[in-house]
């Protein structure tokens, strides 16, 4: 569809062209002064007057609430039309690694972007750290269950343990390196859920198939039907970064870096914070 938009976009420039070659004398008489005038008030009222353009933006899937509130805010201030694809972060990297027309790629590790940067699919120079986030513990909210540290959790209190599947889901990098780390992944591992994304997770404790679940802040305080009881050491995993970057194969660049900046400004920040993101 983008290059369809882009082979009429061209066609119309040269039917116009043709046009104005065409009209003749009179245009002889006219400065050169005018000419620029004319073409940029020309270019100006075809920005304004245009299609708006389409970008595809590929988010973690912790970032959906935040970005359904961006989404209707940015299009209108920008005359741009923005299309989400949330998933879990490793998912959304193999996509692009598979030639999916993403122009903004917004991961919820920093390993997912290295791995594209380092194939040369993300232009890096336009790469910056979005925001952060935690990891927390949750269960429902009329759970007996109170755990004052993951290391509290008991192998016969539980039925299920919901987490995102480590290899693709970077919560469940995180959540695995935790437990590993305090000895406890080996003791509960017959007990995990693996899930597609974070939402997934949250989901099975929001509906009881999962006794208690690793998700970020953002996602339990996103849920009126879970709490937290507790979050991790962060000096027991990587640090929950956010990193964003334009993609190599973008035909927006500069549309695209846009909403990279807007993400990074205090009006940006503002909306993320609210929804329990953090820098």
């Amino acid at each position: 569809m983008k290059h369809i938009k882009m082979l009429l976009f061209a066609l119309f420039v040269i039917v116009f062209v043709v046009a104005c070659s065409n009209d003749g004398g009179e245009e002889e008489t006219t400065t050169n002064e005018s000419e620029e005038s004319a073409t940029n008030e020309s270019d100006e009222g075809t920005k304004s007057e245009g299609e708006p353009a389409e970008l595809f933006i590929s988010a973690a899937a912790s970032l959906t609430d935040a970005m359904d509130e961006i989404k209707p805010l940015y299009e209108e201030e920008h005359n741009v039309e923005l299309t989400f694809n949330f998933a879990g972060s490793g998912k959304l990297a193999q996509q692009i690694q598979q030639g999916a027309p993403v122009d903004v790629f917004i991961s919820a590790n920093e390993n997912w972007m290295d791995t594209l940067v380092e194939e040369n699919l993300i232009k890096e120079d336009t790469r910056v750290d979005v925001t952060g986030n935690k990891l927390v513990l949750i269960v429902r909210k009329d759970s007996t269950i109170d755990y004052s540290s993951f290391e509290d959790i008991e192998l016969d209190d539980v039925e299920q343990i919901a987490i995102g599947n480590p290899e693709s889901v970077p919560a469940g990098e995180y959540t695995e390196a935790v437990l590993k780390a305090i000895d406890k992944w080996d003791e509960l591992e017959s007990k995990f859920v693996f899930a597609q994304d974070v939402r997934q997770v949250l989901t099975y404790v929001e509906t009881g198939n999962a006794e208690i679940g690793f998700v970020y802040e953002s996602d339990a305080i996103s849920s009126g039907q879970v709490k937290i009881l507790t979050e991790s050491d962060p000096s027991m995993h990587d640090a929950i970064i956010y990193p964003g970057a334009v993609t190599a194969d973008s035909e927006q660049e500069e549309k695209a870096n846009q909403f990279i900046e807007f993400l990074m400004s205090d009006e940006g920040q503002e909306i993320l914070g609210k929804y329990g993101f953090n820098k």
